[in-house]
């Protein structure tokens, strides 16, 4: 595995991830929510089955397949993203954050129960200390309301989509399952606006701009660049890196909407870091390297 290439993908999908929170906020005020994302995933998933057409990329041939690439579509894009913009209407976005980046806990708890994954302590301590870190970020702040539970959905469902990416990563060329499950998903949500809200959109200029930035860039760059890290990586470790999200959606929130930086971005991003460096770190098996090239070493010299 490229190293530089993995962190490079990691740095470019969370921060696309986070900057989507802000611009995603500017476009609330010319389109109702659910709305929003439903053309987001939509639009993101046509430009995506185009570009997947024109290149030749290897397609599913059987029904079992598509129906593999729908299910990956309702708990991705449709059940992450519907929970947090229907979270929304009970809750501020602080908290959905919050409860939405519980999602590497669930992965690595999910990955133990389920898939028969070994974590080590350190991981499990990572993934604690990087959830605290993104709790402080946050403010702090967590109050019981309907949208609470449907916060949890959405990192429930994330963690699910997680998982199932990774078992059947080998089934699938990877920008085709990114193609067809933002497809889905897109559609699911259109009919989750009809039925949960008054749909309107506003057509403007700026309006235009910030869907095209949240299709292509926060969308189509974003979840290509995201599975493949899952696919090149292990997903409990990999999903450790989503803390760095509400880390880089504080940070655009500063830039682009003039939100304040607070002692809570500095406490919190430090854990966030230290909790990533918990879950990657395997002094065991540097040791174990390192005694091998010694090893290796002494042979060559005999």
């Amino acid at each position: 595995m490229n190293k530089w290439l993995y962190s490079g993908l990691i740095l470019l999908a969370t921060s696309l991830m986070g900057s989507s929170f802000a611009i995603g906020k500017m476009g609330l005020a010319f389109s109702s929510p659910i709305l929003l994302v439903a053309c987001r995933f939509t639009l993101a998933g046509l430009v995506m089955a185009l570009f997947v057409k024109l290149f030749h990329r290897i397609h599913p041939k059987s029904l079992k397949s598509w129906g593999k690439i729908i299910v990956v579509g309702l708990f991705q894009t449709a059940g992450v993203m519907g929970c947090i913009f229907l979270s929304l209407k009970t809750i501020n976005a602080g908290e959905s954050s919050i409860l939405t980046f519980t999602n590497p806990f669930l992965v690595v708890l999910f990955g133990t129960v389920f898939v028969k994954t070994k974590y080590r302590v350190l991981q499990w301590i990572g993934v604690s200390v990087g959830f605290i870190g993104v709790f402080i970020t946050l403010g702090m702040s967590l109050q019981y309301e309907i949208g609470t539970i449907l916060g949890l959905f959405s990192a429930v469902s994330w963690a699910i989509a997680t998982l199932l990416i990774k078992a059947w990563e080998n089934e699938f060329d990877n920008w085709v399952l990114t193609a067809y499950q933002m497809l889905f998903g897109g559609i699911v949500l259109i009919i989750t606006s009809l039925l949960f809200e008054k749909p309107h959109f506003i057509i403007t200029g700026e309006s235009i701009s910030i869907l095209l930035w949240l299709a292509i860039m926060a969308s189509v760059v974003q979840f290509g660049s995201w599975f493949t890290v899952l696919r090149i990586g292990d997903p409990g470790k990999t999903s450790a890196f989503l803390f760095l999200a509400p880390f880089f959606g504080v940070l655009s929130g500063w830039i682009l909407l003039n939100e304040p930086l607070t002692y809570n971005l500095l406490i919190g991003g430090f854990l966030i870091f230290l909790g990533i460096f918990l879950v990657n770190w395997n002094p065991a098996a540097k040791r174990e390297l390192q005694l091998k090239g010694a090893y290796n070493l002494k042979e060559r010299e005999m």
